[in-house]
């Protein structure tokens, strides 16, 4: 199973993105999609699994869920949008990861690519960056990988050029 995970795009996607989109079998969104026409065109790509962000607003919200909790060829995978990372996680992840064991975390909102181990919780978390033009970032980014048999392999990072329009 190949994934391409994205995160911030805040409204944008373009040829390049939509280049890694074509090349996955499913796409997962870690939210701040920015509007109901990229869902639509994400969806006519591939199938997609995603949150809502902060600045998702109510159209947003009716397609897409606060939490994606799922399991997939033997990974069970938690994503939200604000979650924080290992040792600075916000109090609704930290809840979650309590009551609940996962072997994938991801989040966005920081527009911080990051893949750490959490050796308390036994689990990997993923934040893709962002993929869309808004923010403080400098380079957008997002990840691929590819999940078999109950394992994450094949990790990318893919730079998709400056935040700048140049």
């Amino acid at each position: 199973m190949r994934i391409t995970l994205i995160s911030d795009t805040h409204g944008y996607l373009d040829s390049g993105i939509i280049k890694h989109l074509e090349s996955a079998d499913e796409i997962w969104h870690a939210g701040d999609v920015g509007s109901t026409e990229l869902i639509e065109k994400m969806e006519r790509i591939k199938s997609l699994r995603g949150v809502y962000g902060n600045i998702d607003g109510s159209e947003i919200r009716a397609h897409l869920p606060l939490n994606q909790i799922f399991e997939i060829q033997g990974v069970k995978v938690f994503m939200t949008h604000i979650g924080g990372y290992p040792n600075r996680y916000t109090a609704r992840v930290k809840e979650e990861l309590k009551t609940n064991s996962y072997d994938l975390f991801i989040s966005g909102h920081s527009h911080i690519l990051k893949v750490m181990y959490d050796k308390r919780h036994e689990l990997l978390h993923m934040n893709p960056g962002a993929a869309g033009r808004h923010g403080f970032h400098q380079i957008r980014t997002l990840l691929k990988f590819e999940i078999n048999a109950a394992k994450i392999e094949n990790l990318q990072v893919v730079e998709l050029g400056k935040r700048s329009k140049e």
